[in-house]
């Protein structure tokens, strides 16, 4: 999930967070005490910053659901994708590279047909290709995204000082890009960079950093 994005103030449904306190791009407090991004305002979106947003992730399956989705969300809600996420990982055959890659033309209408997932052909041909990339390559998933990671960035203290991409997301585009990966550009990858734990954008004040 890109670090800019944020929920809109005073949007809420039944069951969600109240949000206590909401500096302006800052930490917020929920009903619990804890503060968090100002992003987590939905118990979807408090599960998944509290348990994987920013920890690292280095297994090659666990990397390449990661793409996959993030390839998915874009311009789309986060939210939507993390609703979707088990029809996803059904739907992909638990985004087992092997068995994505061997997905030919019956198993894209298949997927064109599912209702529980985002049934975009590009998007569904891209994560086949990009499963195919991910065996081919030499080193490894894990070895490449991780080759990213860049020391000694500050914390974050409002959103406004999370960057929508950087010197190590646009090289990572380009890198995964050369090796035969696709619809995968420079906010993609930052995101996935976030998301992975490559970077750590939890703002300072944030209990999970």
């Amino acid at each position: 999930m890109a670090g800019t994005e944020t929920a809109p103030a005073g949007e809420a449904t039944a069951g969600e967070t109240t949000l206590v306190e909401r500096p302006a791009g800052g930490t917020v407090v929920g009903t619990d005490g804890r503060e968090r991004c100002p992003w987590a305002s939905s118990p979807d979106y408090v599960d998944y910053h509290d348990g994987e947003w920013g920890r690292p992730v280095r297994d090659t399956v666990g990397l390449f659901e990661r793409i996959s989705l993030e390839a998915f969300q874009s311009g789309l809600s986060w939210l939507t994708i993390l609703r979707k996420r088990a029809a996803f990982r059904a739907a992909f055959a638990g985004f087992d590279p092997a068995a994505v890659a061997a997905f030919g033309p019956a198993d894209v209408e298949r997927l064109l047909a599912d209702p529980g997932i985002v049934r975009n052909r590009r998007k569904i041909e891209a994560t086949v290709a990009n499963a195919r990339a991910v065996l081919a390559l030499d080193g490894g998933l894990p070895e490449l995204i991780w080759s990213s990671r860049a020391e000694g960035r500050p914390a974050p203290v409002t959103v406004a000082d999370v960057p929508a991409t950087t010197p190590e997301s646009i090289a990572l585009a380009k890198a995964l890009r050369r090796v035969g990966f696709v619809f995968v550009g420079p906010t993609t990858a930052y995101a996935l960079m976030q998301a992975c734990g490559i970077v750590n954008d939890h703002l300072a004040d944030c209990y999970v950093r």
